[in-house]
């Protein structure tokens, strides 16, 4: 199955406009990686300062030759100044269970 990267990013609300151009501007990159399945940028609503970047990954051996590759080069060229996080966790989960909507009949 499946492996989930979820890296949780503290950003300061007069930091959220530059994270998610910074995202925006990034468009692309992580798409084409050999063993990409899917991405998201949650913002988060209440209760909490953290975006959650979820990246889904066919395995970890993918997952690591993008991280070594694709995304560090986008991070050395971005000299975009300061980072706009201010600290970062990444969690890893296995996919166990999966369900997709069921179709509509009629």
């Amino acid at each position: 199955m499946s492996i989930v990267k979820i890296n949780a990013l503290t950003v300061p609300s007069d930091q959220r406009e530059t994270l998610e151009q910074r995202f925006s501007s990034r468009a692309g990159v992580v798409e084409s990686s050999d063993g990409f399945e899917w991405f998201e940028l949650l913002r988060p609503l209440e209760g909490t300062d953290r975006y959650l970047v979820y990246t889904r990954w066919r395995d970890e051996e993918s997952y690591r030759a993008w991280l070594e590759g694709p995304m560090k080069a986008a991070h050395q060229g971005s000299g975009g100044g300061r980072p706009a996080a201010g600290g970062s966790e990444v969690w890893t989960f296995e996919v166990v269970q999966q369900a997709a909507p069921k179709p509509k009949e009629g």
